[in-house]
């Protein structure tokens, strides 16, 4: 099961270069089964630029989150309290490899009526077909730089031309 996750440009540029490892959430998902997570950066862009395996999502008190994940977080402090004001609970995604698509897919054409969702929603099925070869991805830890998929190091990034697959 994977998710489509709207997330603001801002922060979805950021969770692209890597420098925020965590997306924090007010909400999380009910299927535990959810294991990848598409980027939907929202307006003006409003296209899915990526996705990311999911690694751990962690519960806990906002304030919390932040002595633990602020500075993961992409966001300074007023921010990050800003958007859990009055939440008594949030939730940390962990970010870890991340594919970049070059040629961001629109997902009007992907998902028939397609609606952007407020947070999130499910999808049963990756967007695109497995590539063929693993050079049409640009592949990203969150931890340790930039790999492949079977986690070892790559000598230089290849951005696709098209869509990437998981």
């Amino acid at each position: 099961m994977n998710v489509i996750l709207s997330i603001k440009p801002k922060y979805a540029e950021l969770i692209l270069s890597g420098a925020k490892r965590y997306e924090f959430r007010k909400y999380i998902f009910k299927n535990k089964c959810v294991e990848h997570a598409y980027i939907y950066a929202t307006s003006p862009i409003k296209k899915i630029i990526g996705v990311f395996e999911i690694g751990s999502i962690i519960r806990d008190s906002p304030e919390a989150l932040w002595k633990q994940l602020g500075h993961l977080s992409g966001m300074n402090e007023a921010e990050f309290f800003l958007y859990f004001q009055d939440a008594q609970i949030g939730f940390a995604i962990e970010i870890k490899y991340i594919e970049i698509f070059n040629d961001p897919g629109d997902p009007e054409g992907l998902i028939p009526g397609f609606i952007p969702p407020q947070s999130f929603c499910y999808l049963k099925h990756s967007l695109f077909p497995e590539c063929a070869a693993k050079n049409h991805i640009e592949s990203k830890s969150s931890t340790t730089g930039p790999t492949s998929h079977d986690s070892q190091p790559m000598e230089k990034s290849i951005r696709s031309d098209r869509p990437a697959s998981r």
